[in-house]
């Protein structure tokens, strides 16, 4: 715009030049005034040629600015789906034993059971049922099974807690002799002030379940109301299948309870509603949503299991298949499956487990939240489990400020006890203020990025690194900046064909963060 108004500053003077001129030959004949006019229109046409490139440049260049605007948000809005643990619901196996169900889940390749009162032990004991009233042998045989099945009880449900301390006691010390972490039920709203200290004594946590109406828990709105007025150790063991026969929505049930998640029975149906067509059906199958349910979790950083539950009758006496089938579906729908995740992760907390630090400074952990802080510098977290040869890395980082600055190391081929680890593995560079080699998504002293793709400071950006042989491969925000042959360049003197991953700690004033730290090795 104030091209356009230079513009008509100028044509204006020209304007105003040639009118004087008009005015002192009007004692001239009617030809030349004709020419004079002709002269007048040069100008004017060159004025509206003239705006109208202008205004076309102006239109165009917004238009691009917003293209690229709206580029980069969706970057920064995408969600890479993580892998979350899978847990077997036993009421799947309603119609086959407990020690039935454990051979199943094995065939299944799931570790993980959540178990209900009132299953048939085996079919050797048909009068026996599993609950938190077994006897100790009984108990005892339980305990045998699962260890020789490399398979973990983790959750208990859906019980009744009985209304006596004595009964819900009976129920905790069942669970904590058999190493169970969670208690699903439907507990009455005046029970949670007594049984809150009992869970934190036992170190339990309990999921209310939302089976559907007349449960008191059928509508996410009404769970919510409680959760208010309880502690963490209180959530919500969340079941879409139930939610759809009420006709709410899972996403937005979800999205209601973030926060207080502790468990998903995750089902599927074929439609809204209770009619005489509407049914169970395998999972993925129906309108529960799997891949949104999938992506809301991880936006959610929810740290549960994935509790499998199918409960079409038609098919109780063989639901393997089903379950077969919505394990692809899981896989299918996550971004980062087949990778392994860098920051261990258990019972909901992040921990440093397997990193280690050499030189200045170190890196905070948000134990909840699994993001990493530097602090001080100049160091190297490094990962120190296991050297990697050909892998994908993919992480987010965020910079504190512009002058930020930071890297991930790549190779280093052994446990740094110096600084010369520096000269033989290759860094990719975050500096945001650096020039060419030394600006971020280099590879530091070595090879320029092809262009700009990082984010603004305080925003996060994700960075995902192939290293396959000497073919190195970075992409940053989804935009491809390096595809290089490496070899010995800059500080660069030599590099190994497998090392550890590490991240630099720069400096005491300018803070780096990361989070979601995936490897997945290339075979």
């Amino acid at each position: 715009m104030a091209l356009l108004n230079q513009l008509k500053c100028l044509m204006g003077k020209k304007l105003g030049q040639n009118g004087s001129e008009d005015h002192g030959l009007k004692k001239r004949n009617f030809k030349s005034k004709s020419r004079v006019r002709s002269k007048m229109e040069i100008p004017v046409r060159a004025f509206i040629i003239l705006t109208f490139f202008s205004l076309s440049i102006f239109l165009m260049s917004g238009h691009f600015s917003t293209f690229s605007q709206e580029k980069r948000t969706s970057q920064a809005q995408i969600i890479r789906t993580k892998p979350f643990p899978i847990a077997l619901q036993n009421w799947t196996f309603r119609k086959f034993s407990f020690l039935e169900t454990i051979e199943f889940a094995q065939k299944l390749g799931i570790k993980y059971l959540q178990a209900y009162p009132g299953q048939i032990l085996s079919r050797e004991k048909p009068d026996v049922v599993f609950n938190h009233h077994l006897k100790p042998e009984d108990m005892e045989l339980v305990q045998n099974k699962l260890k020789q099945a490399g398979v973990e009880l983790v959750a208990y449900g859906v019980v009744d807690l009985g209304k006596t301390e004595e009964e819900k006691r009976k129920v905790f010390d069942f669970a904590r002799r058999l190493g169970i972490q969670l208690i699903v039920a439907e507990p009455s709203e005046d029970e949670f002030p007594s049984l809150e200290p009992l869970l934190e004594q036992y170190n339990l946590f309990l999921a209310i379940h939302n089976h559907p109406e007349p449960s008191r828990y059928a509508r996410p709105e009404k769970v919510l109301a409680v959760l208010k007025r309880t502690g963490d150790r209180i959530g919500v063991c969340a079941d879409p299948g139930h939610w759809m026969r009420g006709k709410i929505k899972p996403v937005e049930a979800l999205r209601l309870l973030q926060g207080r998640l502790l468990d998903i029975h995750l089902k599927d149906r074929s439609d809204f509603g209770v009619g005489e067509k509407v049914e169970d059906v395998p999972l993925g199958k129906g309108k529960a949503g799997l891949k949104e349910i999938l992506e809301e979790l991880t936006r959610q950083n929810y740290s549960g299991y994935l509790t499998l539950e199918y409960e079409n009758e038609k098919e109780a006496l063989n639901p393997l298949p089903a379950l077969q089938e919505a394990l692809k579906l899981i896989n299918k729908n996550t971004y980062f499956y087949g990778y392994e995740e860098l920051l261990a992760r258990t019972r909901g907390r992040y921990s440093k487990h397997g990193w280690n630090h050499y030189g200045p400074g170190h890196f905070e952990l948000n134990e909840k939240e699994g993001i990493l802080k530097s602090v001080g510098g100049m160091g190297l977290f490094w990962y120190s489990r296991k050297k990697f040869r050909d892998f994908i890395l993919e992480l987010d980082y965020k910079c504190s400020d512009g002058k930020t600055n930071s890297g991930i190391f790549l190779r280093v081929p052994e446990v740094p006890t110096s600084d010369d680890y520096i000269y033989h593995s290759f860094e990719i560079q975050i500096n945001d203020a650096g020039e060419g080699i030394h600006k971020t998504g280099a590879v530091y002293d070595a090879v320029a990025p092809a262009k700009d793709a990082f984010n603004p400071a305080g925003e996060w950006n994700h960075l995902k690194i192939t290293f396959k042989g000497k073919q190195l491969q970075v992409e940053l925000n989804g935009v491809k900046i390096i595809d290089w042959l490496a070899e010995p360049r800059g500080k660069v003197r030599d590099f190994a064909s497998e090392g550890y991953i590490g991240l630099q700690n720069h400096d005491w004033d300018s803070s780096v963060y990361f989070r979601n730290i995936f490897v997945k090795e290339i075979k």
